[in-house]
């Protein structure tokens, strides 16, 4: 990480508590964040209310997650949300997505996972067909403004990371299946030890 981490005061360390009693360590993007505890948080609260309502999965998110982050050849997102569509889908239909292979994904999550590679990827060459595909599998049109935007935050979130150079965490990389890790050849390399 290219910043220093801040010195310790009630709101940092209450980021880092917050990671320790949810994953049992510090994540390196919280040690970024934590210079701007209040810029994390507006950043949360805007993805949760464009996710409200929103009609879809875990596992939906998690695939717009991994389309969008494995699309911009971000390591970190692609690696701990990887993980994430493994566990709420399987290991080898994870590992096919990071891959950019969406043929095992049923038709829905299919359009879903083409959406978002096309958003991350190239937002300006999306066509209207492209929001009809989206319609035909049963996405009505606020469901729609609500990927996109969730969409767009991953991807403001993931340039900030990046940017910045935060690495994937070494245990994110030590928990996540073989088929995905070894899916992850791109991006900033895992955090050492």
């Amino acid at each position: 990480m290219y910043l220093s981490e801040p010195a310790p005061d009630d709101a940092v360390r209450a980021l880092y508590q917050d990671d320790l009693s949810s994953y049992g360590y510090v994540m390196n993007l919280t040690r970024l964040w934590a210079r701007r505890p209040e810029l994390l948080q507006g950043y949360l609260d805007v993805r949760a209310a464009a996710m409200a309502d929103s009609g879809l999965t875990d596992r939906e998110i998690a695939l717009l997650v991994v389309v969008s982050a494995s699309t911009r050849h971000d390591s970190y997102c692609s690696l701990a949300w990887g993980a994430r569509l493994a566990d709420r889908a399987d290991t080898d239909t994870a590992a096919a997505v990071l891959g950019g292979d969406t043929a095992r994904l049923p038709e829905r999550e299919a359009a879903l996972a083409e959406w978002a590679a096309k958003v991350a990827g190239d937002p300006n060459g999306t066509t209207a067909a492209d929001v009809d595909r989206l319609r035909e599998v049963g996405f009505d049109d606020a469901q729609i403004l609500g990927a996109t935007v969730f969409i767009a935050l991953r991807m403001a979130f993931s340039t900030i990371n990046g940017a910045l150079g935060a690495q994937p965490d070494h245990q994110l990389a030590e928990a996540a299946p073989a088929s995905v890790l070894g899916a992850i050849d791109f991006g900033r390399p895992v955090a050492e030890k």
